[in-house]
């Protein structure tokens, strides 16, 4: 098929990271959106659907929120495979039912997080121990109904699927500059801040890349739901035809 025609809900308010982040990942036609501005698609007309990180929770009473919490529930219900990350993970786990709540401690840097199943599509050539840059003080503290557990650490869950549905707590697409900017602007002390810069190496930054692949897994597995549902529109349609000539 051609490219994956990709819905990316940005909801990082206008951070440029984000933008270059997720189009560099992401080897598919995407149509971004500024869900913060209140800017949601019109439509359903897309392979899979991706939300990104956010400076806000998803417990927050925001009219965007809501409209896009509407819009993404509408999606599901429509069969389009999202992926959430970070705040993204934390949106699609309170659509579907889950909990999100503040975890009374704040997870920066790079992080290691323990896989929880090995035959996990979304980990697909992940290691069951592997590294990843974490930037998050809100947790999905209780899984949707139905949802099984990917991926924790001592912090929180990092990932869960329902269905169609995945998310990750932590921040595969990040590099360097992104992680550095973050930290800088986080209300830490001078310690803190000071420790974790020291971890934004080009060794950890390379170990983390593992991290990319639920990208390229995510997009596999909507390639193979959207070639899925084309066959079956192709045989519901051959059946009919036939039945029409009898």
């Amino acid at each position: 098929m051609t490219q994956l025609r990709i819905a990316v809900l940005n909801a990082a308010q206008q951070d440029e990271n984000t933008t270059r982040n997720f189009r560099r990942e992401l080897d598919a036609s995407i149509a971004e959106f500024d869900i913060s501005s209140g800017e949601v698609p019109a439509n359903f007309e897309f392979d899979a659907a991706v939300v990104t990180g956010s400076r806000t929770s998803v417990y927050w009473d925001e009219a965007w929120m809501q409209a896009t919490k509407e819009w993404v529930a509408d999606a599901i219900d429509r069969d389009i495979p999202f992926l959430g990350v970070c705040w993204g993970h934390q949106l699609l786990a309170d659509v579907l039912g889950g909990t999100v709540e503040d975890m009374g401690a704040y997870e920066v840097g790079y992080s290691e997080i323990d896989r929880l199943k090995s035959d996990s599509r979304l980990f697909d050539g992940i290691s069951e121990d592997f590294l990843a840059f974490t930037s998050h003080s809100d947790e999905v503290s209780e899984l949707p109904p139905g949802g099984t557990p990917l991926a924790e650490n001592h912090y929180s869950n990092h990932g869960f699927r329902k269905d169609r549905v995945f998310g990750v707590q932590f921040h595969p697409e990040y590099d360097t500059k992104t992680a550095r900017e973050l930290v800088h602007r986080k209300d830490l002390s001078d310690e803190r801040r000071q420790s974790v810069l020291e971890e934004i190496t080009e060794e950890n930054y390379q170990q983390a890349c593992e991290a990319k692949l639920v990208f390229e897994n995510f997009l596999e597995f909507a390639r193979e739901m959207n070639e899925g549902s084309v066959s079956a529109e192709a045989s519901s349609d051959a059946s009919a035809s036939l039945g029409c000539s009898d």
